[in-house]
C-alpha cells in the first residue's frame, strides 16, 4: 500500500515537472481565438519582440487563429539586444566588422534572426549589430546578410534559445512561474563610493547564462535609477520576476530585475535618482533584494564599472 502511494506520488511529480518543462522550453503554439502577441508573450513570460523576431513578424503583421508560432526559450541578453534602440548605437556594426572577419549569408525560407545567429555561432546582439537590424526588422528570402567567417555552425533545425520588446502597459503578474536558473558566486567588495540602485547593499556575483550582481535591500526599499534614459521594457520576464530596462543615450541597457513593484512605464524618460519601483523578495535567499545587470551591444558588462550619472 505504501509502495503504491509512493509510486503514485512520483508519477504525479514527474507529470508536473514535464508540464513545467514543456511550458518554458522551445515549443510551438497554435493561435486560438482572442489571442494576441501580447497575451501569448504574457502566458510564456517572454516579450512581444521576441515572439516577432522568432517568427519573422513585422509590427504590422496580424496573427490568425490556427497559425503556429515558435515560442523561444528565454535569454535576457537577447531581450536586452531586442530592447535596444539601435539609433543610439550606430557604431556597433562598424566596430564588430573591424574586429572580426565576415562572410556573406543568403537568407533561405524559414530563417529568422534567431536561427541564423544560432546556427552560425553568433549571439543575437552580434548578428543584429553586424547587419544594422533591430527588433522591428524582418528578413526576406534571398536577402544578403553578414555573418562571422570563423564560426561553428550548428544544425539549422536546432532549437534556438531566444528572448525584448517593451510590454504595452504596466507590469503584470503571471499565473505560472519559471525555475530560477541563477546561482550566486562570491560576495564582491565594491568601492563604497559606487552608486547602486539600492542603498548600502551587500553585492554578490550572479552566475548563469548572464553575469550581474545580486543586491540586498530593505523590505519594500525604493529602487532608483542610476543612469538616466528611456524605459524600453516593463513586465514579468521568465525566471527574473518583474523586470525594467532603461536605455541610456549611449545605448547601454540598465536592467533592474526581481522588483516588488514598478512605478514607471514603457516610454518614460527617467532621470538619475528617480524611483523606478521597490525591491522584491529574492527567490534564492528569501530575503529582500534585486538582481542588477548592464548590457552594451547585447553583451553583459561589469555593473560596478557601468557609467553612472
Amino acid at each position: 500500500m505504501r509502495l503504491s502511494f509512493v509510486k503514485k506520488t512520483l508519477l504525479i511529480c514527474a507529470i508536473l515537472f514535464a508540464a513545467s518543462i514543456s511550458l518554458f522550453a522551445d515549443t510551438t503554439y497554435k493561435v486560438e481565438k482572442g489571442d494576441t502577441l501580447y497575451s501569448i508573450s504574457r502566458k510564456y513570460q517572454i516579450t512581444v519582440a521576441e515572439l516577432r523576431a522568432a517568427n519573422n513578424l513585422s509590427e504590422n503583421d496580424v496573427i490568425k487563429v490556427g497559425q503556429k508560432l515558435k515560442i523561444p526559450t528565454a535569454d535576457i541578453s537577447n531581450a536586452a539586444a531586442l530592447a535596444t534602440d539601435n539609433k543610439a548605437t550606430t557604431s556597433g556594426s562598424a566596430t564588430l566588422s573591424a574586429t572580426k572577419a565576415t562572410k556573406e549569408y543568403t537568407v533561405v525560407k524559414g530563417d529568422t534572426m534567431y536561427s541564423i545567429s544560432k546556427k552560425n555561432g553568433m549571439t543575437l546582439a552580434e548578428f543584429m549589430a553586424l547587419n544594422g537590424l533591430d527588433s522591428n526588422s524582418v528578413i526576406k528570402v534571398g536577402q544578403k546578410l553578414k555573418i562571422y567567417s570563423a564560426t561553428t555552425t550548428t544544425n539549422a533545425n536546432t532549437a534556438v534559445p531566444e528572448p525584448v520588446e517593451g510590454v504595452e502597459g504596466p507590469a503584470t503578474t503571471s499565473t505560472t512561474t519559471a525555475p530560477d536558473t541563477r546561482t550566486y558566486g562570491t560576495t564582491v567588495t565594491a568601492d563604497k563610493n559606487t552608486v547602486w540602485p539600492v542603498k548600502n547593499p551587500t553585492v554578490t556575483q550572479v552566475k548563469g547564462k548572464v553575469g550581474g550582481v545580486q543586491l540586498s535591500a530593505q523590505v519594500n526599499e525604493p529602487v532608483v535609477c542610476i543612469r538616466e534614459g528611456t524605459v524600453m521594457y516593463v513586465g514579468v520576464y521568465r525566471g527574473f520576476g518583474q523586470v525594467l530596462f532603461v536605455q541610456s543615450k549611449t545605448g547601454v541597457i540598465y536592467t533592474y530585475t526581481g522588483l516588488g513593484s514598478v512605478s514607471v512605464k514603457k516610454g518614460d524618460y527617467v532621470i538619475y535618482n528617480q524611483q523606478l519601483g521597490t525591491a522584491g523578495t529574492d527567490p534564492i535567499s528569501g530575503k529582500p533584494g534585486i538582481t542588477f545587470m548592464v548590457f552594451q551591444n547585447g553583451q553583459p558588462i561589469d555593473p560596478a564599472k557601468a557609467p553612472r550619472n
